[in-house]
């Protein structure tokens, strides 16, 4: 098959994209697919008769590595003022596939797949409606409390509705602050004194003004993915220092995870059957995971789920399907043969 995988965007999580979607583009031309990796933001200059499609008949693939900074956005957006860059829509509607590999913004809000539904170009992932519910913090933590599902107590507030200081006075300290659709743990802070809930504040408002308050849960941080409708093993995340920050995600030896995780049959169980009600009651596609932190009394708490997780290969999904016996590549060919 001809496949774009599409990567970049104009979001805090770009570089984050760019690394999975180069990864995935050389896993595909390993297993025998023309591929071609585009940026959505910056597009290319030339249309699909004029790209070239790497393939497994040469030698050449795709490289890039995550800074440990987040990318200039401000920078960006004046160089592309545009969120789809030239071309990008003619490119995807022509060729056999598009495979997803944004995070956040439109890639992971619904708003590109809803534009794709309308050009009938076929795409990985999950569906406009469902990309919608679990990228919106507030309603996927909703949904999972309406299915009977723990999830920490939580406030909702507009900056533009609510000053700084007024939102202080309504929620106590510590307490863990994050922008309301962004992913990657971009933006998300725990602070612990009223000096720190500010500052807290203001960072969430670079990346948006709706903010979400969670009451902070202490315990064992744990992941699970779901594919083709079956939950996978579950991870355990250790970051080294702090929690599982953007820093701590992307940055080698930052973070230890442990995959299956050494947690009992019980606990296991619980976790992955939370995993596929929340999969299911967000409406998603072939592929999600879902976040958990688990309180010393064995309390499982639901955190978000991630339509397009990460895709490296040492990301937390891979794992957990490479301990199910899906090597990365052969992970890769099964999420394009199934589009949504």
């Amino acid at each position: 098959m001809k496949i774009v995988v599409l990567s970049g965007g104009l979001s805090p999580e770009r570089d984050v994209s760019l690394s999975s979607g180069s990864l995935i583009a050389n896993a595909l031309i390993d297993k025998g697919h023309d591929v071609y990796l585009l940026d959505v933001l910056i597009g290319s200059e030339k249309k699909f008769e004029e790209i070239t499609f790497l393939n497994n008949k040469g030698d050449v693939r795709y490289n890039f590595t995550v800074p440990s900074e987040e990318p200039d956005l401000n920078a960006l957006k004046k160089q592309y003022p545009e969120l789809i860059g030239k071309n990008v829509i003619d490119i995807c509607k022509k060729t056999d596939i598009v495979f997803i590999a944004l995070h956040g913004s439109i890639g992971e809000n619904g708003q590109l797949q809803s534009l794709f539904d309308l050009n009938s170009v076929k795409y990985t992932g999950s569906g406009y409606i469902g990309c919608m519910l679990a990228m919106d913090k507030d309603i996927s933590k909703k949904a999972a409390k309406h299915e009977g599902i723990p999830t920490p107590n939580w406030k909702l507030f507009s900056l533009n509705e609510y000053t700084i200081d007024q939102i202080c006075t309504e929620v106590s300290v510590p307490c863990v602050v994050k922008p309301l659709s962004c992913g990657s743990s971009v933006g998300i802070t725990i602070p612990k004194t009223n000096g720190e809930l500010i500052q807290s504040l203001q960072l969430a408002q670079k990346y948006e003004q709706q903010v979400l308050i969670e009451d902070m849960i202490t315990g064992r941080e744990f992941s699970c993915g779901v594919l083709d409708g079956k939950a996978l093993p579950v991870i355990e995340i250790i970051p080294k220092q702090g929690f599982y920050d953007y820093k701590n995600k992307y940055q080698k030896g930052l973070t230890s995870e442990v995959c299956p995780a050494e947690i009992d049959q019980e606990l296991e169980v619980k976790i992955r059957e939370y995993s596929v009600k929340i999969h299911k009651a967000l409406r998603l596609g072939y592929y999600s995971r879902s976040d958990f932190i688990v309180r010393e009394d064995g309390l499982i708490f639901y955190l978000e789920t991630n339509t397009l997780p990460g895709m490296t290969p040492t990301s937390l999904l891979p794992q957990e399907a490479h301990v199910s016996g899906i090597s990365y590549n052969e992970l890769c060919e099964q999420i394009v043969q199934h589009p949504c």
